[in-house]
Parts: structure tokens; sequence; C-alpha cells
């Protein structure tokens, strides 16, 4: 029974979602805590768990603020040069179907690329670094959640919790849901199958169909499923009573906070009017030919590389007790690299250990701090796009060693 509970813990931990229970809401994990915060003083705490020269190695050694100054220029030119490229490339999709379709799949795969920048513009908003005001980020990011599907409040807290544990395997699991290398020894055969397979690169598709077109409107279904009795409850019992304060009182386990919820209602109430004006306008059928390969194939590609980023050989992954930030920004985080041109479609995330040492890092500046910092992250492990097949085998959690390993590696231990 326990390695059943285990099974099915993980397959909705995948799928963003976690058995119904009282407390915090159900939507993933990494949501649970509603704090931004810039990344805290980072020290190795546990040297006999890191190398030698991370435990070496001090927040304060790195040269950060001259790479914090953020501008509204820049976020700006940003933000017009991904956006209106991508509504261009939706005309050219549309006109591609109709007289050269033989050409839909290049431009499936700009359109894609632009949406997988979109979607690396809208995390810098969430970590207010764009641009200089929090409500531009606010507005900009909302508009870009609006774009790639995605609630941008409530995936932007979730995210900041990932930031505050990164390389604390007990605390967050990853996009993946990993388990511990005991849980899954507890498993079925048939449960170590079915683990395995939800976590194949392939898996990736479905999983980004689901996490942009189905998971936010699901969220708000359920949200109201639960709020509209209540709030019908509320006003009977008190008719005069503020519709506002009732909102702003009720728990829900679908957003942690009134603003999250007012987030996905307008983020629900944008894209679901896009689906039904396209829809209307072409036909349902023809816009969800273009619409739905879109969404699948750019979720995989931002999944993907946020995936490999903390999943890869030997990665960094510590209990609570002992964990290092340190560590798990310099082992525990990977810098992936990449051709110029999809440095700039994924606005440089790959340098990802140093945004991980300072989240306040505009993603424009973010190369020329790693560059200026470069003999502090040589420890950093450098992936390439060849690496990042076999980044996939390394979703089990080996406690002991607080490192990733795999299933192979696993079994012959056993």
């Amino acid at each position: 029974m326990a390695s059943q509970a285990t099974a099915r813990h993980a397959a909705f931990s995948l799928l963003g979602l976690t058995p119904r229970r009282s407390g915090p809401p159900v939507l993933s994990g990494p949501h649970a805590t509603p704090v931004l915060t810039l990344s805290p003083t980072l020290q190795a705490t546990s040297p006999e768990d890191v190398t030698q020269a991370t435990a070496a190695v001090r927040r304060a050694d790195f040269v950060l603020r001259p790479y914090l100054e953020r501008s509204d220029a820049i976020g700006t030119w940003q933000v017009l040069n991904t956006l209106v490229p991508f509504s261009l490339l939706w005309a050219a999709a549309l006109w591609c179907l109709e007289h050269q379709p033989v050409l839909l799949l290049p431009v499936l795969a700009l359109q894609v690329l632009f949406l997988a920048r979109c979607f690396s513009l809208m995390h810098d908003c969430g970590h207010e670094s764009l641009f200089r005001s929090r409500r531009a980020n606010r507005w900009v990011g909302f508009l870009l959640g609006m774009v790639a599907g995605i609630p941008q409040l409530p995936w932007s807290r979730g995210h900041a919790f990932h930031h505050r544990h990164n390389g604390d395997w007990q605390k967050y699991q990853g996009p993946s849901a990993l388990i511990s290398t005991h849980a899954f020894a507890e498993l079925s055969p048939g449960g170590k199958r079915f683990y395995r397979w939800l976590r194949h690169p392939l898996m990736l598709f479905p999983g980004g169909f689901f996490y942009l077109v189905i998971k936010p409107r699901l969220a708000l279904l359920l949200g109201l499923r639960d709020l509209m009795p209540w709030l019908i409850g509320q006003l009977q019992r008190t008719p005069r009573a503020d519709l506002g304060t009732l909102y702003a009182s009720h728990r829900s386990r679908h957003w942690h906070s009134p603003a999250e919820g007012i987030d996905l209602f307008w983020n629900n109430v944008a894209v679901l009017s896009f689906w039904l004006l396209m829809g209307s306008q072409l036909g349902h059928g023809r816009f969800w030919s273009l619409y739905a390969p879109l969404m699948t194939c750019g979720a995989a590609v931002f999944i993907c590389v946020f995936f490999i980023q903390h999943n890869f050989p030997d990665a960094y992954a510590h209990r609570s007790e002992g964990w290092s930030p340190m560590a798990g920004v310099l082992e525990g985080t990977s810098n992936l690299e990449l051709p110029p041109l999809l440095n700039w479609f994924t606005a440089d995330i790959g340098c990802h250990a140093i945004h991980h040492l300072c989240e306040a890092i505009p993603n424009y500046r973010l190369r020329a701090c790693q560059e200026r910092n470069a003999a502090l992250l040589q420890g950093v492990t450098r992936l390439s796009l060849a690496d990042i097949r076999g980044c996939f085998s390394f979703i089990l959690w080996d406690p002991e060693a607080a490192r990733l390993t795999t299933i192979a590696a696993q079994s012959g231990q056993a």
C-alpha cells in the first residue's frame, strides 16, 4: 500500500496536482511559498557533503552589483522583438495553411522558439528583473503569461520556492517530482515501470500540452467549484456582506492568495477569449491544428531546459538538514552552452548558475556577469545539446550520496 501511495503521489505531482487534502492548495508543490526575494547569502554549511572548492566559496566573493541595473529601454526592446515577430509568424502560419502547407513546419519551428522566448521573458518579469518598476514587470508578465497560456503570478511564486530551496530535494523534488532511491525500491515492478515511463523524454509532449493548455483551465474550474458554494453559503448567512471581503477570506486549495486567484481568472478569460475569437474566424479545427502543436512543442522545450539545468550526472541533491545553498548553485545547477541564436531565444537562461546565485540580475546582463565571475564558476557542470538525452536518466534522488542517480545504477546496487 505504501508503494502504491508513493507512485500515486508522484504521478499527481508530475501533473502539477496533489491528492485532495486539507491545508495548502493542491496545485503543485513548488507553489507553496508566496514571497519573491533575492537569493540569500550563499555559503556552504556542510563541507563534508560538497567539494572543497564549493565549501571555500562565499557569495561575497562574486562581483554582482554592477550587473543588477535594470533597463526599461532594453526590456521594452526585448518584448517588442519577441511579440511582433511572434504575431507575424501567426499570420505566416495561416497563409501557409491556406497556400503552402509544406512551409508550415519551419514556421512552426520558429513559432516554438519565439514562444520559448516569451516564456523566458515572463520568467524575468516574475523575478522583477526585466524592468525597473514592479508595475511594469507585473503587467508585461501578465501579457506574456497570456501568450504562453500560464498565469504568471502563481507560476512566479512557485518558481521562487524552487530558487529558495535549490538543491534541497527533501523540500523541492524538481519539475518531474522525483522520488528517493528508497521509495523507488519499495515500488512494485509495475509501479517502477510507470514511474520510469512518466519521466521519459517523449512525455514532454503530452505533458507540455497539459501544462499550458489544460492545467490552468482545470485549476480555475476546480477553484470555482469550491469557491461558489462557499460564497453562496456565506451570502445566505450574511446577505449584506461585501463580496470582495468574502473572497479575500476564502482559503482556496487551488491558489495561494486572492491575488493569485484573480490572476488565474483573468489569464483564463484572456486565453479562452483568444481561443474563441480565433476559432470563430478560422474554424476551430484549423485553429487547433496550429495552436495545439505550437503549445505542445513550446512547453516541451522550456520544460526540457528547466529539467536538465538541475537533473544531470552527479547533481547535488541534499536533505534539508545540512543543505548548502552554495552547493545548490555550484553543484546542483548546470550551465547549458548553446549556439548564440538559441541563447537569444532562451534569453541566456543557460547562464543558470549565476542566475541562481542572484535572480535579480536581468537576462541581458547574465552572460557578462558569468564571464566576470568565471574563475568562481569553474566547477559548474557544463552541458551541450548532445548531453540532453542523458540527463533524463537521472530521475532518482540518493539521500545518502546527496546526489541524483539513475535507475540503472540503483538496480546495480540492489
